[in-house]
């Protein structure tokens, strides 16, 4: 999510630092979407994070060989682990078996920080997609990896998906190590972390936004749901909520939850991460305003949740959309700004004369003794990348399971589809290639930003053209993805390499053809609306007046909006009158 971001830092968790953790996550299950693939969204939302697409290429280790585990936030060494004798493929956060996690910071209680655990988030995520073949094998992964080395990050939540289910996974540690006045370990407590991981039921949808969601959940052993002791019953279908053994009795030990309330009543979240205004209104916001373009009837008495007016209004776990959704619908899900609500972010003065939804940090300040927000929609500008990840069960793994991969501004990017079987990254996207303080000229995050970075000074003109380019390449990836399947499914019967080397080459040269495409649009805003002026054009060239040499034609000046001319006159009218 955040690399370089002090690690420090990630164990001081209120609702007020949600500004700094800012990730947004979207799941759709299988028999929620048209065309029977499992869905993930994710937004890698931070000021210092450059955005790339990373690459661990499958390989054989000799037993006895370890691994350096190093911070994603912060590059910090955390420690050694034996690394597995078989690792996978992995393009961003996606497999070659269609795994995919995502995740969201939500902090939670700050005394949970466990200053001497080594597996971070974001190790757990990578290490985790370097060995396991399925969404359910993820979960017993990550259990293990907690139980023996100990969790160095704070509260997340985990999107985890395959080619079948989708899980939520929410988990945060367990602090420093209780000792009693011996400076024994007190019995009951163990390294590691304490999570849920709840199956979304088929057919439905959910999501999270940097605030834990899961609430009370069903503890009945060996029916629906287990315990981490009971992996070996892990793998039965009708398993649908897996935890870890102390998530309770640990928050009573620790004093967080009443010894003798019932276990049945608990709540991870409001134990673990309650609930305040700014997580309503920051995090759980995002969430609802997705859960609305799919479901409006239902998620409609939910607004005044997601405003923070009524906390004990929460809005469900998960929903049914209203109609199946496909990939092209979750990508705007990502380019939400709150369009349409009552904190749309395109009408209030804020966005200024060409209603730009964007704010400049920082997100809460203060006028004359009263505090006030600036909203935090799910498209920021400050993401490094976001994804939208598909497993298809229907194709072959390499092919069926794209990650649809986009830089900078989710509102503004193309998403691009990188199938999770390439075992080449495209130049535009590799790690290496440009940093947040080293220009590249062929670094697609510097084009991608020069693009958005231009539009914000006269949004509602440019976004306009923006979109156009997007609806043109991505719709076009979809219908050529679309007719492909048949070709490489028959290839790869036949010869499996010659299937993945031509999946390879259709990424990279997708990825190379949108980035020229974005370079290309970035020199026409550039020209169109040079100095605030907007030049015209006629048969899709610029106009120019023939008679006095080819000269741009006089160009447009549209006036300022009526509103903002009346807060101009408000403010300085005396001094601008005529006479």
């Amino acid at each position: 999510m955040k690399r370089f971001i002090l690690s420090a830092v990630l164990l001081i968790i209120t609702a007020n630092f949600m500004q700094t953790f800012a990730c947004t996550n979207f799941i759709i299950t299988k028999g929620a979407s048209k065309d029977g693939s499992v869905m993930v969204s994710y937004s890698a939302d931070s000021h210092t994070l450059y955005g790339e697409l990373y690459h661990w290429a499958a390989a054989t280790y000799p037993a006895g060989t370890m691994m350096e585990v190093i911070e994603w936030d912060s590059g910090k060494k955390l420690g050694q682990i034996p690394q597995a004798t078989q690792t996978y493929n992995v393009v961003g956060n996606m497999n070659e078996f269609q795994v995919c996690i995502g995740e969201t910071t939500y902090g939670g209680l700050k005394e949970l920080g466990d200053p001497n655990g080594i597996m971070d988030y974001g190790s757990l995520i990578y290490i985790t997609l370097q060995r396991v073949k399925s969404a359910r094998e993820a979960i017993k992964c990550i259990s293990d990896l907690l139980d023996n080395y100990g969790y160095a990050s704070s509260g997340e939540s985990f999107s985890i998906i395959d080619k079948n289910e989708a899980w939520l996974f929410e988990m945060i540690g367990k602090g420093e190590a209780m000792v009693d006045a011996k400076g024994k370990t007190l019995k009951g407590w163990t390294k590691g972390a304490v999570w849920v991981a709840r199956r979304i039921p088929d057919g439905y949808v959910c999501g999270h936004a940097n605030q834990a969601r899961i609430t009370t959940f069903p503890l009945t052993n060996g029916t629906t749901s287990i315990t981490n002791r009971q992996f070996d019953k892990l793998y039965n279908s009708d398993i649908e909520t897996v935890y870890s053994h102390d998530v309770v009795s640990f928050a009573k030990l620790k004093g967080l939850y009443p010894k003798d309330a019932p276990d049945a009543q608990f709540s991870f979240c409001e134990t673990y991460s309650p609930l305040d205004f700014d997580a309503a209104r920051y995090c759980e916001a995002r969430v609802w305003a997705g859960f609305y373009r799919l479901n409006k009837e239902e998620m409609a008495p939910f607004e005044s949740y997601a405003r923070g007016d009524d906390l004990k209004n929460r809005m469900p776990l998960w929903i049914k959309p209203i109609e199946k959704v496909d990939v092209r619908q979750v990508m705007m899900l990502m380019r939400d700004h709150y369009e349409g609500t009552s904190m749309d972010m395109t009408k209030d003065l804020g966005a200024g004369p060409f209603e730009c939804p964007y704010r400049w940090r920082p997100m809460t300040w203060e006028f004359e003794g009263q505090k006030y927000l600036h909203e935090r929609a799910t498209a920021t500008q400050q993401t490094g990348f976001s994804f939208i990840a598909q497993a298809r069960s229907q194709f072959p793994d390499p092919f069926g399971g794209i990650f649809w991969f986009g830089v900078d501004d989710a509102g503004s990017t193309c998403y691009v589809p990188m199938f999770c079987g390439i075992t080449k990254i495209p130049e535009p996207f590799r790690v290496g290639n440009g940093s947040m303080v080293e220009y590249s000229p062929t670094a697609a995050f510097w084009i991608f930003t020069k693009v958005s970075n231009f539009a914000y000074t006269r949004y509602n003109a440019m976004i306009k053209h923006i979109n156009e380019k997007q609806d043109r390449w991505e719709i076009q990836s979809i219908n050529e993805i679309n007719k492909m399947g048949t070709h490489i499914v028959e290839m790869y019967n036949i010869d499996p390499s010659k299937a993945i080397a031509q999946l390879t080459n259709f990424s990279n040269q997708r990825a190379q053809e949108v980035v020229n495409e974005w370079n290309s649009l970035f020199e026409y805003l550039l020209v169109k609306y040079h100095d605030g002026n907007i030049k015209k054009e006629e048969n899709g060239k610029f106009k120019t007046n023939e008679s006095i040499n080819p000269q741009a034609e006089f160009p447009e000046q549209p006036k300022y909006p009526d509103y903002w001319y009346r807060m101009i006159v408000n403010d300085c009218g005396p001094n601008i009158i005529m006479k």
